[in-house]
């Protein structure tokens, strides 16, 4: 019987937000993310007209930022 050597790949843990570390999901990778299945931003720092724009796949949006742009979907303005 011929042994059959399987190489070691390194694990790849695609289930964390490149962004911000937070969990994200199989689906939400699937949907959102690069071709890779990267999710570089999550909807816990983005916004979904954002996401679903490609933010998450690591395209640049023409939507602000709501980190940089605080009162903008959902942030808190500064007073």
């Amino acid at each position: 019987m011929v042994g059959v050597t399987v190489p070691e790949w390194p694990s790849v843990d695609h289930s964390t937000c490149r962004h911000c570390g937070a969990h994200v999901t199989d689906r939400f990778r699937r949907v959102f993310g690069d071709d890779g299945d990267w999710a570089h931003r999550c909807d816990d720092y983005d916004a979904y007209a954002r996401l679903s724009r490609g933010s998450a796949a690591g395209i640049d949006v023409s939507v602000p930022d709501p980190e940089t742009w605080p009162g903008r979907h959902g942030g808190e303005a500064d007073a």
